[in-house]
């Protein structure tokens, strides 16, 4: 064999050996850490003493429906609540596959889609009422929930108006039930995000942490910015831009959350983060991996703690980042949450690993069926005909807020208010 044809050789075992370790499964990724490093972190349950965010049960709250005739900025859109904004909800202009129990607001909005099994009339809240948020909010108070993450998308477009209103309504609902918010970015699709967060921030939202109720961590105010690094064209920025934005954030005085991809770590490496990141999530005070979309099985929650959660803590304690994995129930439409079980391992798998906090996602996400807000308990209370599943859907009566209290349950482990176990407390009705 010549001398060319053994490189040729060479470079074809190269090639395989590589497409090998890339295709393994992630059971090996705890590597990626030293031992000495891992020794080092063991033990270490996080950095930062408990604050609003630190040692704390966080809700992601989205905040963004609308219906015409509710007097919001929208008009007559039904923010959110539908495919085509500005048409009532029909049968073929529906968009939330989770539908939301209503019975405590007192103002709702006649849709035309069929009545509801019971025979009443499928109506719909808007989160403009301030009654709607008051409620929310109350629910937060009454099942344990510290601190709320208002999402805050793009604001310069047609929904800045009403984001704004109901940011206000968000700050005086707070306060008035003792619940911590902050904002959080969600830079997703920010065509010019690295000059109007800035300005957006200086000129609009800072106000609001003069509010007793604004969440501060380690006698900051806290601000969360959730999409850097994520591998999509919904995320472009360079390493360089996101780590300016980040140091822009610290230097007005603030404790800097970010949401990130879930294989952050592997910033090197690719995956769903963009490579040569590491330094930008290392620049974050708190780091929160997403999780929806990525684990659906009690199966998958396992591997996950095992695997990568279990070494991103290890990573965040030897770098001095305080560590909030993502809980969530599950999709309700897809039958991911198993009366409850699937979410309370998640809470049960991340206090076993010693997590001080958790950021759950989502409290009002009926678009995604991941919503942990009240939800219909039965058939008799969803419109007739779309398919919608109810609380009950395998079989087991759950009532409509059962997923606020596994996550009061969750809160009470995560802080050693009860003991430590993999047999869910929660009641389902």
């Amino acid at each position: 064999m010549s001398i060319k044809q053994q490189k040729k050789v060479c470079i074809i075992f190269l090639l395989i050996a590589l497409m090998m370790s890339c295709s393994k499964s992630e059971k090996k990724i705890e590597e990626s850490i030293p031992k000495e490093e891992a020794k080092k972190a063991n033990g270490n349950n996080g950095l930062s003493a408990t604050g609003d965010v630190v040692g704390q049960i966080t809700v992601g709250y989205q905040g963004w429906f609308s219906c015409a005739g509710d007097n919001s900025p929208m008009g007559t859109h039904w923010w959110h609540w539908t495919e085509a904004w500005q048409q009532t909800p029909t049968q073929g202009n529906f968009h939330i596959p989770s539908w939301p129990d209503n019975s405590e607001y007192q103002k709702k909005y006649n849709t035309n889609l069929p009545a509801l099994g019971n025979g009443s009339p499928a109506s719909l809240f808007s989160s403009f009422d301030d009654q709607t948020v008051n409620v929310q909010f109350k629910w937060m108070k009454d099942y344990g929930i510290h601190t709320a993450a208002l999402q805050r998308f793009n604001p310069t477009g047609i929904e800045g108006p009403i984001r704004n209103a109901i940011t206000a309504k968000v700050k005086t609902a707070a306060e008035q039930h003792g619940i911590k918010f902050y904002i959080m970015y969600d830079v997703s699709a920010w065509v010019n995000m690295q000059a109007e967060i800035k300005n957006d921030w200086l000129n609009l939202m800072k106000q609001y942490t003069q509010s007793t109720a604004y969440a501060k961590q380690n006698g900051k105010p806290v601000v969360g910015i959730w999409g850097f690094g994520f591998n999509d064209n919904n995320h472009p920025w360079s390493a360089a831009v996101c780590l300016e934005v980040i140091q822009w954030f610290r230097d007005q005085g603030c404790y800097v959350m970010g949401g990130t991809p879930t294989h952050w770590r592997l910033a090197q490496t690719g995956g769903d983060s963009r490579q040569g990141y590491i330094d930008v999530y290392k620049s974050f005070d708190m780091l929160s991996p997403w999780m929806v979309g990525r684990i659906g099985t009690i199966a998958d929650v396992d591997h996950y703690a095992q695997y990568i959660q279990n070494a991103d803590l290890q990573f965040c304690n030897v770098n001095n980042i305080d560590y909030q994995p993502c809980v969530l129930p599950g999709s309700l439409q897809e039958g991911q949450r198993k009366h409850g079980d699937f979410m309370w391992r998640q809470f049960y798998n991340l206090t076993a690993l010693g997590v001080k906090s958790m950021y759950v996602s989502m409290f009002d996400e009926y678009n995604e069926s991941n919503q942990i807000a009240k939800t219909a308990a039965t058939q008799q209370d969803v419109p007739v005909g779309l398919g919608i599943k109810s609380m009950d859907e395998d079989g087991t009566v759950c009532s409509s807020d059962y997923y606020l209290r596994i996550t009061m349950d969750g809160g009470k482990m995560l802080k050693g208010q009860i003991g430590l176990s993999p047999n869910r407390p929660t009641s389902p009705q």
